[in-house]
Parts: structure tokens; sequence; C-alpha cells
């Protein structure tokens, strides 16, 4: 390396998809500026190369095994703050979106991003700031310019082990909101609602709607309304 030359940003990839993961430290590998130093197939795995590698930067899939890339995400940021965290995976809703960048993740691209915006992104996170594809700062825009929606009411703890989001969408069908409009509300698919509802339904034991409306009233989650 000549004098005044920048090094490349030492990378480690994290993906539980073998051939996803070797795709990519190969596209990696003909890219300049980037340099591959270790490949993780979860969570736990991504931490500890963290530990002993210590790279410039971690492109972290989120949904791996054992340890999610969200809870990876926090690991690192938390245990070794000099490395990176860019976010490369094929989900871009909300529900995926905000608590990775809340983790601490600086940067999220879906993996339809080209070699090239991998490459910006990585460069972007280690001069200070954020690399978030196109797409992904209009999610963040459109979510910052809508009114906050007040908090649902919810008991001190939730019944029957729900999740808060879950105790969420079981309030929001007791106060007759549809799927969409749930989904519009929460910033999250209508597939992600459905299948909080079906977790919530395992939970609980309810079989359908009316039911999930009777056992919102009987919990406390929601009050009739004042006559």
């Amino acid at each position: 390396m000549t004098e005044g030359e920048k090094k490349p940003a030492r990378v480690v990839v994290a993906d539980d998809q073998t051939v996803v993961r070797e795709g990519i430290v190969m596209l990696l590998g003909l890219l300049p500026g980037v340099e591959v130093v270790g490949a993780a197939g979860d969570g736990e795995e991504a931490v500890r190369l963290v530990g002993e590698l210590a790279p410039d930067v971690v492109l972290m899939d989120l949904r791996m095994p054992r340890c999610d890339g969200v809870e990876a995400t926090r690991r690192i940021r938390s245990q070794y703050p000099g490395t990176q965290v860019v976010v490369l995976t094929t989900f871009a809703d909300d529900e995926s979106l905000f608590p990775a960048l809340r983790a601490g993740a600086r940067g999220y691209l879906t993996k339809d991003a080209g070699g090239d915006e991998i490459v910006r992104a990585v460069e972007s996170v280690l001069s200070g700031d954020a690399g978030l594809s196109p797409s992904i700062q209009r999610r963040l825009l459109e979510r910052l310019s809508q009114p906050e929606q007040a908090p649902a009411p919810a008991a001190t703890e939730a019944p029957d082990g729900l999740t808060v989001r879950e105790t969420e969408v079981l309030v929001l069908i007791a106060e007759g909101f549809t799927n969409q409009e749930i989904a519009r509300r929460l910033h999250v698919s209508t597939a992600t609602v459905k299948t909080h509802i079906n977790n919530l339904f395992a939970k609980t034991g309810l079989k359908d709607r009316a039911q999930a409306v009777r056992y919102a009233y009987g919990k406390g989650l929601v009050r009739p309304p004042a006559n």
C-alpha cells in the first residue's frame, strides 16, 4: 500500500444462508475498498468474530438462529463500539427496520442493493454518517412525518404471555380495526399483522375476532365507551 492510500474497510459478513453468505463474500471480494476478514452463520458467531477480529464493519442479516441480527447488533455495539453495523437483509418493514436502528445499526440496506451501494454504506458509517438506502430513507421520513399515535391502553402486565405488540394488535381488533387498518396504524405489513394475530390466538386459545373482543374487554385492555 502506497503512502496516503486509504486502507480497505475490514468487514465481517453475517448471514445464516450459506449460499447468500458466500455470494456476498464473493461480491465484496471483487470491490475496491473492502476486505472480508470473516463470515458468520448466526448472531452468536458474529459477536464472537468481532471480538476476535475487530473488524471495522459487520454486514448483518436480521433473521438468524440462536441470536438474531438485532440482538447481535446490540451486543456488538455495547461490547465493541469500534465496530459499526450495517444491516443487509431481505426485510424492509418497520418491525425489522426500527429495532435494528435502535440496537445501534448505522446502516440499513436490502439484499437487492448493488455492490457499489454496499461499499458506499460501509464508507458512510465509517465516516460517521448513516448508510441508508434511498428507500429506507424515504421510509424513515414517512414515519417521522406522521403524527404520533396515542399508546393503546394495556394492562400493567400483558396476559397469557402476550408481547407488547401482540397486545397492541389485540386492542386494535377490539376497537374494530381491520387488518389493513392495523397495519397502517402500526406501520407494518398486513402479513405481519396476521402473524401477530395467529400468535396471540394460539397463546390465548381464542378462535375468532368476536372472542378476541370479549377477551380484551374481560382483561381490562379496552374500556367500554362512556355513555
